[in-house]
């Protein structure tokens, strides 16, 4: 089976969406709103679970290439530097940090330019039989399929999963930051190069996570307690600086290192599940199906995920109806489970009254135990193996 596609939404999980359909011979538009094709300045790691599904969209070595290994799940620290858990020369690691705009970047090459269309606002979808039409300011375009990828603020979500809660707020806010090519050589306070191979310093009601990036860059953010949403301060990085007093090298150096308009401050939210993924010829993919706290590092690489098990379906299915359906019974149960679980731990890693608990916790875990935890088949999560993408050999 192959047909057309409407791709709302030039995210990653939008152009994984299209390399995907790509894969099995679908041909595809992908509608972005901005005017140009691009991801915020930040940085997250990919599990092996998302590098298989990579593989998968047949990008997977140009991503790892982009890709730098981080030992964020190894190395466990206090605010004064001690180690809870720390990593040792030689420990593999599963986890690859990227800049997000580097495996955007890989993803877009593997998009023919011609499906590609930014500056359109979609405000409109009907549905009619077998066709479904998006419409925007100036134009509409018709297809058998729209896959709407349009983030945690899905406006097809909205328009169409009418008993759907809005995003949820769940009490924590985060500044992000990427220190410029080259800014740290002999700027970073630290005796030990490796403090800066990634890690996760532990504070009773925040943390701070460290990720090595490709160009001689780092990735940190720090993420925290709020009140409420949308709280903001005239100068954002000595806001996180004047919060991370006190804490041990190289957290200060980073921040410092990191333009102060280069500091992004962001609130966390997630959505409630949804009944179904599928409305009709309409499909939710990534955030606007299942948006999730970045606690279990796992929001793009679902998305990544949800492309690859939906042209699977679309490739080994009769129809589409059929495909959609083994689409939703598959990914809600996965993706929700991951969600629920991210939600879980964002409030344990951020609770000022649990942080002694789980301290002493990770302190007495002995170390065997604790690399067999983090390794690549360590979690059911990471152990998920991707369908095979293979071109439909008939055609309808």
């Amino acid at each position: 089976m192959s047909g057309q596609a409407i791709v709302v939404g030039g995210g990653i999980g939008g152009l994984a969406a299209a390399v995907a359909l790509r894969r099995i011979g679908w041909q595809a538009t992908v509608l972005e709103r901005a005017p140009e094709l691009g991801e915020i300045g930040a940085g997250m790691s990919q599990a092996p679970n998302a590098l298989r599904a990579l593989d998968e969209l047949g990008v997977g070595e140009r991503a790892r290439a982009a890709g730098v290994p981080t030992y964020s799940a190894g190395n466990l620290r206090l605010p004064d530097g001690r180690y809870l858990q720390r990593a040792r020369p030689g420990d593999p690691t599963p986890l690859l940090a990227f800049h997000r705009a580097d495996l955007h970047g890989v993803l877009r090459e593997a998009v023919p330019a011609d499906w590609l269309s930014t500056g359109v606002k979609v405000t409109g979808v009907r549905q009619d039989g077998d066709e479904v039409t998006v419409t925007w300011s100036g134009g509409e375009a018709r297809a058998d399929l729209v896959i709407a990828a349009d983030g945690i603020h899905s406006t097809l979500r909205r328009l169409l999963w009418l008993d759907a809660p809005p995003p949820r707020f769940l009490g924590r806010t985060a500044w992000l930051g990427v220190t410029p090519p080259g800014a740290l050589r002999g700027s970073v306070t630290t005796k030990d190069p490796d403090e800066l191979a990634g890690s996760v310093t532990m504070g009773p009601g925040a943390y701070f996570l460290i990720h090595p990036l490709s160009r001689d860059r780092v990735y940190w953010a720090c993420v925290t307690t709020a009140d409420r949403p949308d709280l903001r301060y005239e100068m954002e990085k000595a806001e996180v600086a004047r919060r991370l007093t006190g804490w041990h090298d190289p957290i200060p150096s980073l921040i410092a290192a990191t333009p102060d308009d280069a500091v992004i401050h962001i609130d966390i939210h997630d959505l409630d599940p949804l009944p179904a993924y599928v409305h009709g010829r309409v499909a939710l993919l990534g955030d606007a199906a299942h948006a999730m706290s970045p606690d279990r590092g796992q929001g793009a690489g679902q998305s990544i995920e949800d492309a690859v098990v939906l042209a699977a379906a679309l490739a080994g299915e009769t129809s589409i109806d059929a495909a959609l359906r083994r689409y939703d019974a598959e990914r809600r149960p996965r993706t929700q489970a991951t969600a629920r679980g991210a939600r879980t731990d964002g409030r344990r890693t951020t609770s000022a009254a649990a942080h002694r608990a789980l301290v002493t916790m990770i302190r007495l875990m002995p170390r065997a135990l604790w690399l067999k935890g983090i390794a690549a088949d360590g979690n059911p999560t990471w152990r998920w193996q991707p369908p095979h993408l293979t071109a439909p050999t008939v055609q309808c």
